[in-house]
């Protein structure tokens, strides 16, 4: 899906390099239970891949497995036809990751904390830094670049993991929930940024519970229930008309209809069973 702009190198390299993930037969229990189940995937380069499923779904565990953070029971991982190895500096090179929560080393400044995050991957300081103030500078951290990252907001620490992850120029992202504490204005600068690595043939593997925005994002859509893959393909190929969201879909395919119920039964709750109340009040005074 790469545009008219991307180098014959490039093309020539997605020759080569048929898959950017390639997952055959990947189980992975823990405890006993079985967290993954025969999970078959293949990602080409240049594709929005929206991976979501309900909480305990087998969504991290996907990701860390790939990342080789965590062994599968059963199966093989490819990262642009070679299997994974998680002692191979190039493999980890090739990869950028935004999880969900993580911790930052607060004592640091934004700038000290991106060139050690540059280093690691294998930048010149000088190098690290000049990107890492270049890109904080787009997204309105250039103020707050020397601040200590202890007194950040929740979205310029997001915004600080964003770069991070995209310092080393991976040709693969894996973002969970990127969007966390962001406000409108970085939410439009960050689908962009999205579209625009996409555009230039980075593989992004985005994975967020805010199904308008997958929806609108990605070209192709992996619906993980249970431990298995039971949608995979483009958004308007899954629904079943063109008013259907995602959001439909995805309650369809995790058999999940009792949100109204729920809602009504909580708000019930919360204000003393006041339905039953005025239930009961009209019903005396239709007596009367």
């Amino acid at each position: 899906m790469a545009d008219v702009g991307v180098s014959a190198g490039y093309a020539r390299r997605i020759i080569m390099e048929q898959y950017a993930i390639e997952l055959d037969g990947i189980a992975k229990s823990f405890a006993g239970k079985q967290v993954l189940r025969d999970v078959n995937l293949k990602i080409a380069p240049g594709t929005i891949v929206g991976y979501i499923g309900q909480n305990g779904a087998g969504k991290s565990t996907t990701v860390k497995i790939i990342l080789g953070l965590l062994d599968q029971d059963a199966g093989t991982v490819s990262i642009f036809g070679r299997a994974v190895d998680r002692d191979d500096p190039m493999y980890k090179r090739r990869i950028g990751y935004v999880p969900e929560g993580a911790d930052l080393f607060e004592a640091l400044t934004a700038r000290e904390y991106l060139q050690l995050v540059g280093q690691l991957y294998g930048l010149p300081e000088s190098e690290a830094d000049y990107k890492a103030q270049q890109l904080a500078e787009i997204v309105g951290l250039g103020a707050a670049f020397d601040r200590r990252i202890a007194s950040y907001s929740k979205g310029m620490r997001q915004l600080v993991l964003i770069i991070a992850s995209l310092l080393h120029d991976p040709d693969i992202l894996f973002w969970d929930e990127p969007l966390n504490g962001l406000d409108a204005n970085a939410v439009l600068v960050v689908e962009e940024i999205l579209q625009e690595l996409r555009n230039r043939g980075k593989t992004i593997f985005y994975s967020s519970h805010i199904m308008d925005v997958v929806q609108k994002l990605s070209d192709r859509i992996i619906l993980l229930n249970a431990g298995t893959v039971v949608a995979d393909g483009p958004f308007n190929q899954l629904a079943a008309s063109p008013d259907t969201s995602l959001q439909q879909l995805f309650n369809e395919m995790t058999g999940f209809a009792e949100h109204g119920e729920k809602a009504k039964a909580f708000v019930d709750i919360v204000m003393g069973g006041a339905d039953d109340e005025n239930a009961q009040a009209d019903a005396e005074s239709d007596s009367e």
